[in-house]
C-alpha cells in the first residue's frame, strides 16, 4: 500500500519507518534539509531505534521503502492512505491546541485526493474527529492516538502496549485494517486492539497524558515529603 505520512517529528517518522517496513511510504515535511538528511536515512531527531534501523537500511542490511519530500501535493495525490501526524502545540494561554497545522493536510489532502482515507494520529481535543467531519462534509477520517515518549517513539511503537483506533460505522473496516497495519510492524505480537468512536479515542489519549501527569505529581510530592522527614522514598514506595 502507498502511504503518505505528514510530519517527520517523533511521532510521524517513527511511523514512517514503522509502515515502511511493509508498505511504500512517503513523509512530508516543509524543510528541504530534513527531506535530503532522511533520504540519505539519517535521522534528523534522537531516538536510538530510528537511528538503528536507518544504520541498517543503510547498510543494505534492512529493507526500508521510505522516500521523503517537500512535494506535498504529489505525495498526497498518489496516496493509498494519509496519515497525519502534524504537531498541535497546546496554547496555555487559551488553553487550546493548536490544529491549523493538522487543518492544512486535511484540505491539501481534499483539493487533490478527496476519497482517501485520513487517518489522525496529532493529538487533538475530544470531538475534534467529529468536528472536522462536519466542517468539511467528509466521512473519510478516523483518528488514532499515539502513546509515545520522546527519544523512544519507535521502540514504542515496536512494543505497543495496546492498539486504539477511532472509527464511526461505515469505516470501521478501514480502521481494522490500519490497526493491522501497526500490528504487522510491530515486533510484539498479539498487542490488544480497541476499535471504539473517535470521540472515545481521543478521550483515551487525554486521560492517558492526565495519568501520567497525575502519577509524575503524585511521586513528586512522595519524594519531598520523604526528604522532609528523613525517610527513604524508595523504601517508601
Amino acid at each position: 500500500m502507498k502511504i503518505t505520512v505528514a510530519g517527520v517529528g517523533y511521532v510521524g517518522l517513527s511511523l514512517a519507518v514503522l509502515l515502511a517496513q511493509h508498505n511504500e511510504v512517503t513523509a512530508v515535511t516543509t524543510t528541504p534539509e530534513k527531506a535530503k538528511r532522511l533520504n540519505r536515512f539519517i535521522s534528523p531527531i534522537q531516538d536510538d531505534e530510528i537511528e538503528r534501523y536507518f544504520a541498517e537500511a543503510r547498510a543494505g542490511a534492512r529493507n526500508l521503502n521510505l522516500t521523503t519530500t517537500c512535494e506535498k501535493e504529489a505525495a498526497y495525490k498518489s496516496a493509498d492512505m494519509v496519515v497525519i501526524a502534524t504537531p498541535t502545540n497546546y496554547d496555555d494561554v487559551g488553553q487550546f491546541f493548536d490544529t491549523s497545522a493538522v487543518e492544512d493536510a486535511i484540505e491539501w489532502v481534499l483539493k487533490v485526493n478527496p476519497n482517501v482515507l485520513m487517518v489522525i494520529k496529532s493529538t487533538v481535543p475530544v470531538g475534534y474527529t467529529d468536528s472536522v467531519r462536519k466542517k468539511y462534509g467528509i466521512n473519510n477520517i478516523i483518528f488514532s492516538p499515539e502513546f509515545l515518549r520522546e527519544s523512544k517513539a519507535l521502540y514504542d511503537n515496536l512494543h505497543p502496549s495496546r492498539i486504539v483506533v477511532g472509527a464511526h460505522d461505515d469505516r470501521l473496516e478501514e480502521a481494522a485494517m490500519f490497526a493491522k497495519m501497526l500490528a504487522d510492524g510491530a515486533d510484539d505480537k498479539d498487542v490488544p486492539v480497541r476499535i471504539m468512536r473517535p470521540t472515545e479515542a481521543e478521550a483515551v489519549k487525554l486521560f492517558a497524558n492526565t495519568y501520567l501527569a497525575v502519577r509524575v505529581s503524585y511521586f513528586n510530592e512522595l519524594d519531598t515529603y520523604a526528604q522532609s522527614k528523613g525517610l527513604d522514598t524508595k523504601a517508601i514506595i
